[in-house]
């Protein structure tokens, strides 16, 4: 859904980087191998950056202790946001609802970060992998807004007729934004050019401005996740949802622009 979290962190490419721990995987062996070869910080938004991968690094070292598949992860990763996404549009507004909400969001985003890392541990992902991966990003990007447009129709009271629009609007530039950047992806590779998340030593993934992952916090799904904590309080979370839409909103209009200049640099096409 973002720059920081959609995408398998390009296993299928950097399988190498980290072989398959020889005999009996060791938790703490996993965590250290996985911290020195991360995807660069480049374009990350901050909660992605710092939280999520962190998290899902973790969560990959368990799962390889487990002897769980990067498929299988994946496919946690969509049961945790999908309950997660059902919950929002179907529990009634109350504080502990949104608690539930966000906790099933954030460990289904920590899981999504989790499945490429874990593929890196067992010597690479595969075509397939990736295909589901971005397979579940695609069905949660369309869902997620039309689960708060659900919420806010069935249990808020009094129910805001023209508010309804917003998630609307929210799902049309999400769906927009994830697809621009797979296409993105897609014509750097076929050009050849380097992908800026690949994966990248440990001191280059932090060399990164911390300050613009900051400034790309409107269009974090993390960020997202721990929002609808605030879904059981309707009026509080109608205003911060709405905040966080038009953040998107035009945090999505000016990277159209420079993304579309940067693609046209690709096959020296006038921008």
């Amino acid at each position: 859904m973002n720059a920081g979290g959609t995408t398998r962190e390009d296993s299928r490419h950097q399988g190498t980087d980290v072989p398959t721990l020889a005999g009996r995987p060791r938790y703490a062996d996993a965590v250290r191998r996985l911290s020195g070869a991360q995807k660069s910080a480049q374009g990350a938004p901050a909660y992605s950056r710092f939280v999520n991968r962190p998290l899902g690094r973790r969560l990959a070292a368990a799962a390889h202790v487990l002897g769980l598949t990067p498929n299988q992860v994946t496919v946690l990763s969509g049961l945790s946001t999908g309950a997660g996404i059902a919950a929002l549009a179907l529990l009634p507004p109350a504080w502990w609802t949104g608690l539930v909400v966000a906790a099933l969001l954030v460990l289904g985003y920590a899981l999504d970060a989790a499945d490429g890392q874990l593929a890196r541990l067992r010597g690479g992902g595969s075509s397939a992998g990736e295909w589901l991966d971005h397979v579940v990003d695609a069905a949660k990007t369309a869902t997620v807004h039309l689960a708060v447009l659900v919420a806010a129709y069935r249990g808020w009271d009094p129910r805001p007729e023209a508010w309804l629009l917003l998630p609307l609007l929210f799902s049309a530039v999400s769906c927009t934004w994830f697809f621009t950047i797979i296409l993105n992806d897609h014509l750097r590779r076929r050009a050849g050019t380097r992908d800026g998340q690949a994966t990248v030593a440990a001191g280059e993934a932090r060399q990164h401005s911390t300050l613009r992952s900051l400034a790309s916090v409107p269009v974090d799904y993390g960020v997202l996740c721990l929002v609808a904590a605030l879904s059981g309080l309707p009026a509080v979370f109608g205003w911060v949802y709405g905040t966080l839409a038009i953040g998107f909103t035009l945090v999505t209009a000016a990277s159209m622009v420079a993304w579309y200049r940067q693609v046209a640099a690709l096959d020296g096409t006038p921008s």
